[in-house]
């Protein structure tokens, strides 16, 4: 009985902070004080609408505090606020009452907004988990849920299809997308002994995989798991008033105590609880976050929260995913190597585009696509054959054409010379992936791949060392390629080869060293790294849907030399924050001590303390429109090199 009592008084409670109601208590506090001219004094106080609908929630939340708080955190500011409604009420005051309980409860509506995250990111990273899985015995193919499917049983994956298990591969091979994991821009060719992951993507060849982890063991629900446990860490704003609550109220009764037995003036005393209310306090911080993110709005940053741009302001340490957010994702043709001097650089792509024509591998793919923007026509090409993590054969011009890795064409009884090693080495060591060329005799030709730096990377790298924020390097790519672009954008501490738990290591181990960590990735593994981090800052354009969720601020144009306006924002609004506090608090001294010689009232100490609360959201205003953004200039990054041997 007790409880469903409680539930309801909660649900009429939690009706009365709706934004309706609050409007509503804001037009009945100025009737209220127009009320003695154009009702007659006798006329029902329309205060005493703001006094129940904003007063209720206040007192409602002061007792609860009292019975389940324990300690210090007993005494709270609505305890402060309900004290002094209830002694304007005892005096007669009623718009006194209704103004205090009005301005916090404009407070308390104004941080919700500002402090609202969506949950969804989480559901859509459950939803990446296979439901079933293709069991092979001795005498039949089954397709299980993936809760039947126990370690040791054999599970058969198709082309296109995702991995429902971990497990090691004991026969075929194919080319696998772990993006999902690791982030890796480049599939992962995968042969037989190799390990595989839950959640990844087969891309080629049919393989049959022996399992070794199933259920909450597996990469992807470890990769779920890390995500809830860095959301469930991850504690709300806690609002400045209710930090200092523990000193104001019992500042605020002994003052008015105090005063009271000094002048025997009970209206003084209560102007003194009046003009206590720390109500521009409450108003400081959510009206300069809701004006800094109005601005950044602006600017195509989407900052989710108050608690974002505090821990912006504070962070000294920035840590880049590399895939997707330094580059742009996205394979390309960097190198395009003849070592035969009759064809030239641009024969040699329209050889490789021709018998690149009919593979689905993200490699042949990209370029057909740069001969296509070369305006180069594929040469035609027939008896097209695909090894699966090796290479491709195709017919071309009535000649044999082999295009894969070293492996391949020693397959083929083609050994590369010590040139074409040493240009291998050296891709190899930029991190650029490289197709080897060949016909039935030599290998003729290398064309090399590599993701595309941003051209603005190195100057946002730049822009940050200015405002002394150290940047680090966190991605699932080999050493080699993320030495090599942190060494081309300005980059110190790399991290290379991490898995998402490693990345989470990382950035705990940062935090650890008195750090406010920023992480900025675009993936689904950069996840958990998000969400541990201080703030996570998401590319929205391209970013996939779970590290936008996962993120407390979102680039909506993947443009990341915000990130260096962003700080200035983050630290512009902390110091307005600070002097709104400031002011607030000055104001209120002021008032005090005019109530306690008289000179104020509880109506004009509440007119007293409306203009404190209206000085701070002016200031806090000002940022909407100031500039603190700076032009990062673009550097041109070569998409690639000719050279004819």
């Amino acid at each position: 009985m007790f409880g469903n009592i409680a539930g309801t008084i909660e649900e009429i409670v939690e009706s009365f902070e709706s934004v309706p109601m609050i409007i509503l208590a804001g037009l009945s506090l100025l009737v209220s004080f127009l009320a003695p001219e154009l009702l007659g004094e006798n006329f029902f106080d329309p205060a005493w609408c703001a006094v129940i609908i904003c007063g209720a929630p206040i007192f409602y939340s002061a007792v609860k505090r009292l019975f389940k708080n324990s300690g210090v955190s007993k005494i709270s500011s609505p305890l402060l606020i309900s004290i002094a409604m209830f002694a304007a009420i005892g005096i007669g005051d009623l718009f006194a009452a209704g103004e205090v309980a009005f301005i916090m409860a404009l407070g308390e509506m104004l941080e919700d907004f500002t402090t609202g995250r969506a949950k969804r990111g989480l559901h859509k990273l459950i939803n990446l988990s296979p439901q079933t899985g293709r069991v092979i015995t001795k005498n039949s193919e089954e397709i299980l849920p993936v809760e039947k499917i126990s370690v040791g049983d054999i599970v058969r994956v198709l082309p296109g299809e995702t991995f429902p298990v971990d497990g090691v591969i004991i026969s075929g091979e194919t080319s696998a997308d772990q993006s999902v994991l690791t982030g890796e821009s480049l599939p992962v060719d995968k042969k037989p002994g190799d390990e595989i992951f839950c959640g990844t993507i087969n891309r080629f060849g049919a393989v049959d995989v022996r399992t070794t982890k199933t259920g909450a063991e597996n990469s992807l629900q470890k990769l779920i798991r890390m995500v809830k446990n860095a959301e469930s860490k991850k504690a709300p704003m806690q609002r400045i008033a209710d930090k200092c609550a523990s000193y104001l109220v019992p500042v605020a009764l002994l003052v008015a105590i105090a005063t009271y037995f000094a002048t025997s003036d009970v209206v003084r005393a209560v102007t003194v609880l009046v003009v206590f209310c720390p109500c521009a306090l409450v108003l400081a911080t959510p009206t300069a976050i809701m004006a800094a993110i109005g601005q950044a709005t602006k600017h195509g940053v989407i900052i989710k929260s108050g608690e974002a741009l505090e821990q912006m302001g504070k962070a000294k340490v920035i840590a880049f995913d590399k895939t997707g957010t330094l580059t742009h994702g996205k394979l390309k043709v960097s190198d395009i190597i003849s070592f035969d001097e009759k064809i030239s650089s641009d024969e040699l792509l329209k050889i490789v585009a021709g018998a690149e024509s009919k593979s689905e591998h993200p490699i042949g793919k990209a370029v057909v696509q740069f001969a296509k923007e070369k305006n180069i026509s594929p040469a035609k090409i027939s008896n097209f054959k695909m090894t699966a993590g090796r290479g491709i054969f195709s017919t071309v011009g009535g000649k044999k054409i082999f295009c894969g890795n070293e492996n391949f064409l020693e397959e083929q009884n083609i050994f590369p010379g010590d040139e074409v090693k040493e240009r291998l080495n050296f891709f190899g060591a930029q991190g650029k992936a490289s197709i080897l060329v060949a016909d039935e005799e030599k290998c003729f030709g290398i064309i090399a791949l590599s993701d595309t730096l941003r051209a603005n990377a190195k100057n946002i790298i730049q822009s940050l060392a200015e405002l002394k924020i150290k940047p680090v390097l966190l991605t699932g790519d080999n050493k080699p390629a993320a030495e090599y672009l942190a060494e081309r954008v300005g980059i110190s501490e790399v991290c290379s080869k991490l898995l998402p738990e490693n990345k989470v290591e990382k950035i705990i181990a940062l935090q650890k060293e008195n750090n406010v960590v920023c992480m900025i990735g675009d993936g689904v593994n950069d996840a958990p790294a998000l969400k541990t981090a201080n703030v996570g800052i998401a590319p929205g354009k391209i970013g996939s849907d779970i590290a936008i969720e996962a993120a407390d601020i979102a680039l909506m144009n993947d443009d990341i030399s915000k990130i260096p306006y962003i700080k200035r924002l983050s630290d512009a609004t902390a110091k307005t924050i600070v002097f709104g506090i400031s002011l607030s608090m000055t104001i209120n001294i002021v008032a005090v001590i005019l109530s306690v010689q008289g000179f104020l009232n509880p109506v004009t100490g509440a007119l007293v303390h409306n203009l404190g609360s209206c000085l701070v959201i002016l200031i806090a205003a000002l940022l909407y429109d100031r500039n603190f953004e700076d032009e990062i200039p673009e550097e041109s990054y070569p998409a690639y090199e000719l050279t004819t041997k």
